[in-house]
């Protein structure tokens, strides 16, 4: 497992974003853990423990094969792999995957699991099948930087980033449970991924980037760009890079039209407010009107769910000239909470207006609600805090984006 990647710029929060070189960390029992490796990596693990270059770039081949395309974790599996080198690759090297604490599966087919790092640190992923998808909503952090007001995530501490491991591990984790083996494009229920869990990804960018490196790899995972969305509050200065860098579809996650309501429920806009925001939207190089830009729209009952919201939101799209569609999210509420979620005809009469305007704005059904996996409800058991301890935390949040 490798540790964490050197931070591209300062964050709010409660770790330390010096950065450290990158290299290879050995578990507890001397072994390297191979998940999560790019090529380069893979082959250089391999000349480090001192196999001959010509034999590590052979090597590094089959293992990416057998790694990312079939799923294996048992080198004695790896057939075209020579007998005698098998117990060599055993002894200095590890294929793992996240340890699982609890999976649960909800009434509509949303599954759950939480898992846990080497460190002892838990996370959570979701994996929402439908009809004509299946999408695994990936996390990025172990808890949170920033503090969005309606996310029950967001009053979670930030512990720390995820390793490219972690992050690639959640998506070899669903592949094992769902028995897609070897990997193949066609007849997938894994079919999309959306980086929407825990945390916020543009703060963990580079593990972020090269974990999804390995997932559209055409030789591995070979899940297409088209295929992967990923989610900002808006951390400006980091957009474009996630544009030319990955190159994936972009969601940010607006939920409010005026800068009073949005510095209150999203307080990373008083860092970077809404024009400075929709502007980096207009230059994303991925968006056109066939990758749209999609905003997340969360309805807060009397806070941001007003027609005049709503016109407002329409404004805003036409004057950036924004390719985008609007998902409108009803609030998932959670204990302690401190909104309720709009009446279903107040969403309609805002979806309508939006609508009406040109712009697709189709209400997002709740999914998984009953076991806790709806939009802003991931946040570990072992995080219940007083609401006293909640606001404090707030405010240190608040404090560090200045």
């Amino acid at each position: 497992m490798q540790t964490d990647a050197p931070l591209s710029m300062p964050i709010p929060g409660h770790i330390d974003p010096v950065p450290v070189p990158r290299a290879f960390v050995a578990r507890p029992d001397g072994r390297i853990d191979l998940l999560g490796l790019g090529k380069p990596d893979l082959r250089l693990a391999l000349e480090t423990a001192q196999l001959e270059p010509k034999q590590a770039k052979l090597r590094a081949k089959q293992l990416w094969h057998w790694i990312y395309n079939r799923g294996v974790t048992d080198f004695s599996l790896m057939t075209d792999i020579s007998k005698t080198m098998q117990p060599w690759l055993a002894d200095r090297f590890v294929i793992s995957r996240p340890e699982v604490i609890e999976a649960q599966v909800s009434t509509d087919g949303t599954r759950k699991w939480l898992l846990r790092t080497p460190d002892a640190q838990d996370y959570e992923m979701v994996f929402i099948p439908d009809a004509d998808r299946g999408t695994l909503c990936v996390s990025s952090q172990v808890g949170c930087t920033l503090n969005c007001r309606f996310c029950h995530t967001g009053t979670m501490r930030l512990v720390r980033n995820l390793t490219e491991a972690e992050i690639v591990g959640q998506v070899m984790l669903a592949r094992d449970a769902l028995g897609e083996w070897p990997s193949q494009p066609e007849g997938r229920m894994l079919t999309n991924i959306v980086m929407m869990g825990m945390g916020e990804p543009l703060y963990n960018f580079d593990a972020v980037r090269d974990a999804l490196k390995i997932v559209m790899d055409g030789d591995g995972l070979a899940l297409s760009k088209r295929r992967i969305t990923l989610s900002t509050s808006g951390v400006v200065p980091m957009m474009a890079r996630a544009g030319a860098e990955i190159g994936v579809n972009l969601a940010v996650s607006l939920h409010a039209v005026t800068k009073e309501v949005r510095d209150e429920i999203v307080p990373l806009n008083r860092k970077y407010g809404i024009e400075e925001l929709l502007q980096a939207c207009a230059d994303y190089p991925q968006a056109n009107n066939a990758r749209r830009i999609t905003f997340e729209y969360v309805m807060l009952k009397d806070k941001n769910d007003s027609d005049a919201d709503a016109r407002e939101l329409v404004r805003l799209i036409k004057h950036y000239k924004l390719p985008a569609k609007v998902n409108l999210i009803p609030f998932n509420p959670w204990p302690g909470a401190p909104y309720d979620t709009s009446t279903p005809e107040r969403v309609r009469s805002f979806s309508n207006i939006v609508f009406e305007a040109g712009i697709s704005a189709p209400v997002r059904t709740p999914r998984g609600r009953d076991i806790d996996a709806a939009c802003g409800q991931l946040k570990t058991a072992s995080e219940k805090k007083s609401r006293a301890e909640l606001d404090r935390q707030a405010e240190e949040k608040l404090a560090a984006l200045g």
